[in-house]
């Protein structure tokens, strides 16, 4: 969720990273509407708790969907550390209504399983006024291929 967080914050550039985009001043869940999830993502292997948060119950789904090319020892440490998720952030329209000044910009992840590599395609240049910049990895590209991703990283801030 931190697509949704990132234009909450003061940057020159901001860097979206396999994220939501938020659609300025409309409803929140429109972004699901759209298809940002790929289908079956993520009815399958999630659950609420009784706070109405999502909770992860299925590890395989989690591994397969969020961390598909990540060394599986590595994927279990991460999936390990994952806690429940508010859903409040999907209430109600989204905080801002434009997207906020600074430079943005966009990273797909080819194979990603969780939010559709199409839709990051499609609202990048409409969104945020930019192309997406494309890496072959799946959600995590900073655990499957963190030296590329931090050679990107440093390009861009170049």
């Amino acid at each position: 969720m931190a697509g949704l967080t990132i234009p909450l914050v003061e940057a020159a550039h901001r860097v979206y990273l396999c994220a939501f985009i938020p659609a300025w001043g409309q409803a929140t869940r429109t972004i699901f509407a759209e298809g940002a999830l790929l289908q079956g993502f993520p009815d399958n292997g999630i659950t609420r708790d009784e706070r109405g948060r999502s909770v992860w119950v299925d590890d395989e789904f989690a591994l397969s969907s969020m961390y598909a090319d990540v060394d599986r020892a590595v994927a279990l440490q991460t999936y390990a550390l994952l806690r429940p998720q508010a859903s409040g952030v999907y209430e109600g329209d989204y905080p801002l209504s434009e997207r906020p000044d600074g430079r943005s910009t966009y990273i797909v992840g080819t194979e990603d399983r969780a939010v559709s590599p199409d839709w990051g395609r499609r609202f990048a240049p409409e969104r945020l006024g930019v192309e997406a910049i494309e890496v072959v990895s799946s959600h995590s590209p900073m655990l499957s291929r963190p030296s590329d991703l931090a050679n990107l990283l440093d390009e861009l801030a170049g």
